[in-house]
């Protein structure tokens, strides 16, 4: 069985982001386990894209960056982007503050962050 690793900073192609190259601002966004907030920055930065989801009352208000990698799909009829995390994982990935947009060794500790919560492989 052939396997492939997760990239973080690319999305997949089951997303169908960088075949539209349409923006994702303002989209909602569901985990495995419900909704999480709206995408309020998207990227299509080639191996380095990302969202900013503004979880609203959801966590305080408090911003979180996703990786690319971790959407796994799209429903561009309904402006959704659903992730296969789930709302606790989002909830404990490292905070993000406006000077991490741009910093590397955030997107690097995010980077492994996630990384560790998925099967380093997958089918």
């Amino acid at each position: 069985m052939a396997t492939r690793t997760w990239d973080a900073w690319n999305y997949r192609e089951s997303a169908e982001v960088t075949t539209r190259g349409k923006d994702l601002t303002g989209f909602s966004v569901e985990a495995i386990d419900g909704h999480i907030g709206k995408i309020d920055r998207a990227t299509l930065d080639v191996g380095s894209s990302f969202v900013v989801v503004d979880t609203g009352p959801w966590i305080f208000g408090r911003k979180v960056m996703l990786p690319a990698g971790t959407i796994d799909r799209v429903d561009w009829n309904d402006e959704k982007v659903y992730v296969d995390r789930t709302k606790d994982q989002i909830k404990d990935s490292p905070e993000l503050t406006d000077a991490d947009l741009d910093n590397p060794e955030y997107r690097d500790r995010l980077g492994t962050y996630y990384g560790d919560t998925y099967d380093r492989t997958m089918p």
